[in-house]
């Protein structure tokens, strides 16, 4: 092994670790755009999704179609999973059913990826992966009731964050086809492509008036620079670096840093927002570190026997 290979897997690690900070805090932007500045679910996403695209396409505008329709209409797949469908679903889910269950539902998709793997694709799931997943999942619903939320049966809500991680699942395993023979700028254009052209029409439909003006309202500058890291960070990089991170350690144990979200917006809301983490949050953020170390060191251990 290269020197070069041997830093490989660490810095993929360190990548799936920034990009699920960068979306852990994304909530906190989404909710000053959202409750202060009045911005849809279906505006959140369109406006986001289509500026990131086209400050991407600058940079990747000499390839506009893939290779041939077959991986074309594998991307359109990938676009409707991991931007309309996922996001939209997850966004209404929280008007029907608690912040804690979408929250908890939404954090099963490692477990849906390693399912399809093991069932659709009949691949064998490291038992280090699934031991580490089942744990930090443990995690993740120590951090969600460690801030008074309780689990209620909506069974619409509820379905839609179900609906939501699974088609992020199906993402995570479309796109690996498509990974060793795209680059992931051009991979990351085309998402954000299908998402927002699947996702216009549903904006084009809302009662409610537009709120694009808002983000230029100079005495409130607070909309644009939340809105510029959602877009900058949160969309056009973690998009780009979660694809590259899929490649070198495949999507079951790239999903696992998902788990991160909650725990990272938790601290985040303790130091924005002033909210208190409580000994339960503790002992989420121990299982779900614990439950990412677990998956990926006795994946090693068995590698070296």
């Amino acid at each position: 092994m290269s020197i070069k290979a041997g830093y490989l897997k660490p810095l993929a690690h360190i990548g799936a670790f920034m990009t699920a900070a960068a979306w852990g805090s994304s909530f906190l932007c989404t909710k000053v755009l959202m409750v202060d500045g009045g911005f849809t679910p279906v505006e959140m996403y369109v406006y986001r999704f289509a500026m990131a695209y086209l400050l991407l396409l600058c940079f990747t505008f000499k390839k506009i179609l893939s290779d041939n329709w077959k991986d074309e209409l594998q991307f359109i797949l990938c676009g409707v999973c991991a931007g309309s469908l996922y996001f939209i679903t997850e966004n209404y889910a929280l008007e029907n059913t608690t912040t804690g269950n979408v929250s908890l539902l939404c954090s099963v998709s490692p477990i849906f990826t390693a399912a399809i793997m093991a069932l659709v694709f009949r691949q064998k799931v490291k038992p280090g992966v699934v031991i580490g997943s089942l744990i930090a999942f443990a995690g993740v619903a120590c951090v969600i009731f460690s801030n008074g939320e309780t689990i209620e049966i909506k069974p619409t809500g509820d379905l839609l964050a179900l609906s939501s991680s699974l088609s992020w699942a199906i993402y995570s395993l479309a796109v690996k086809a498509l990974i060793p023979r795209y680059s992931g700028f051009f991979i990351t254009r085309k998402l954000f492509f299908y998402g927002v052209i699947t996702a216009a029409p549903l904006l084009m439909f809302q009662h409610e008036p537009m709120h694009l003006m808002e983000l230029f309202d100079i005495a409130q500058p607070r909309y644009l620079l939340n809105f510029l890291f959602l877009v900058i960070f949160c969309s056009l990089l973690a998009y780009i670096v979660w694809n590259w991170v899929m490649k070198v350690l495949g999507p079951v144990a790239t999903n696992n840093y998902l788990y991160l979200q909650p725990l990272v917006t938790m601290i985040a809301a303790y130091f924005v927002l002033g909210e208190h983490i409580y000994l339960l949050g503790y002992i989420g953020c121990a299982l779900i570190i614990g439950g990412l170390i677990v998956a990926d060191k006795l994946d090693i251990k068995k590698k070296n026997r």
